[in-house]
């Protein structure tokens, strides 16, 4: 593990250069959230292989938005409620929620995966369902900012239009997801997610060492 409140501009090519491939996790409050939006730059810049999960799928979407769109203060209303480009919003379902136990978007639900992407390459499937566990999405207001400018929706919820997996048009690997892949794997069955991500950051190895 390495701990994204200690990531910063002096400390984060040591951290993080020698690595194969970055996971950001699920997480929330905002606690290590600039750190996170750093790792995920360094990743898009070199090349490296993602995954963002939940939290980290959105801290992605910001990082792209600020570093790629310049949205200056681009963010997650979860971490700032005034922002002026909230990339990611509180779910329409949750705004009106005043007693918050048990009341986030939970379950599995319907995800569409676009043809020829990488996670239709890692699924081998054109719909799946898997399980979610948040109150904030990704804001549709600007999809199709994001799409124009490289970051790709390929996969969204059929009935309600979520964005559940981002990857970049021009990255080698480079996926984040809203949903829990980690709800559905185990030791003897791993996710596929993942054994794509382990994949993907083995090729990097053996070209790195060419």
């Amino acid at each position: 593990y390495i701990h994204s409140e200690f990531i910063n501009d002096s400390t984060i090519h040591n951290k993080i250069s020698h690595l194969d491939g970055i996971l950001v996790a699920p997480g929330f409050g905002e606690r290590g959230i600039e750190g996170k939006i750093d790792a995920v730059r360094y990743a898009r810049e070199n090349n490296l292989p993602f995954l963002g999960i939940c939290l980290g799928m959105q801290m992605a979407v910001i990082e792209f938005a600020r570093n790629v769109l310049q949205l200056k203060g681009a963010n997650s209303k979860e971490m700032d409620a005034d922002t002026k480009h909230p990339v990611i919003d509180l779910m329409e379902a949750q705004k009106e929620v005043t007693h918050k136990g048990g009341t986030m978007r939970l379950g599995a639900w319907d995800c569409e995966l676009t043809k020829y992407s990488i996670i239709h390459k890692v699924y081998d499937q054109d719909m799946i369902k898997e399980r979610h566990r948040h109150r904030y999405e990704y804001n549709n207001k600007y999809k199709e900012q994001l799409e124009n400018a490289g970051m790709l929706s390929t996969g969204v919820n059929p009935e309600t239009g979520l964005v559940e997996i981002i990857e970049l048009k021009d990255h080698p690997w480079f996926v984040g997801v809203q949903y829990h892949p980690e709800y559905k794997s185990t030791v003897k069955t791993p996710h596929p997610l993942f054994i794509g991500f382990v994949k993907a950051a083995k090729d990097y190895a053996k070209k790195k060492k060419k």
